[in-house]
């Protein structure tokens, strides 16, 4: 059985993640080790919370280096919510950098009449990229549940894998690149479309796909 860690650094509760890759067949071992980490068949980086503490939690156990080299590994690495955010350079929401895999930045949304910030609830996805593994057998435009004030401005908008619309604004809401990919939504909370998204993560790894390039770092 293929080994996913999931990385603990205190940016949220872990339980429904787990449970989430438990029903999708698979036990994750959360952990704060670097040894573990490098050696999974997989990595998920789950996270709710703020840019700047979760940049800090991961240096303060030097997890920075080890992430970096697992994604450069070509190992399958998902993000889930913070975990897509502190894969880029830098945030509006702070002042720690990122970690840098991607180019881009974190930004807030923009006031608009009747907007309501955070962005709480059910939204549609727009897939971007349709053939991703991710999104097999999810639908065109899936509903999936969201938490949150800011979202990642990609440098390069191939990166961008899906998009919702919140207010008059469109916004990337997946991204995706060879071995790494990303969601800004809670996959875990959002009912059979997210347990699906898990599932194809889950069947992915334990595929051991010979096509999966990894992410130059």
């Amino acid at each position: 059985m293929s080994a996913i860690a999931v990385i603990d650094y205190d940016m949220g509760n872990l339980h429904s993640v787990c449970k989430g890759l438990e029903k999708a067949g698979i036990k994750p071992q959360v952990t704060d080790s670097a040894t573990v980490i490098k050696n999974a068949d997989a990595v998920v980086l789950p996270g709710v919370g703020s840019f700047d503490p979760a940049m800090q939690h991961l240096r303060s156990r030097n997890l920075v280096e080890p992430i970096q080299d697992v994604i450069a590994s070509g190992v399958p690495f998902l993000g889930i919510c913070l975990g897509l955010q502190i894969l880029f350079e830098s945030s509006e929401e702070g002042q720690e950098k990122g970690l840098g895999i991607f180019p881009g930045t974190v930004r807030r949304f923009q006031s608009e009449p009747g907007l309501t910030i955070p962005h709480i609830g059910w939204n549609q996805l727009s897939l971007t990229q349709p053939n991703l593994p991710l999104w097999k057998t999810i639908g065109s435009q899936p509903w999936v549940y969201f938490v949150h004030s800011y979202y990642v401005h990609p440098t390069d908008s191939n990166l961008t894998a899906a998009t919702i619309q919140h207010g008059s604004q469109i916004i990337t809401a997946a991204i995706a690149k060879d071995n790494v990919m990303a969601v800004q939504f809670h996959p875990e909370k959002s009912s059979n479309a997210g347990l699906k998204i898990l599932d194809n993560f889950v069947e992915l790894v334990q595929g051991k796909p010979q096509t999966l390039s990894p992410v130059s770092v």
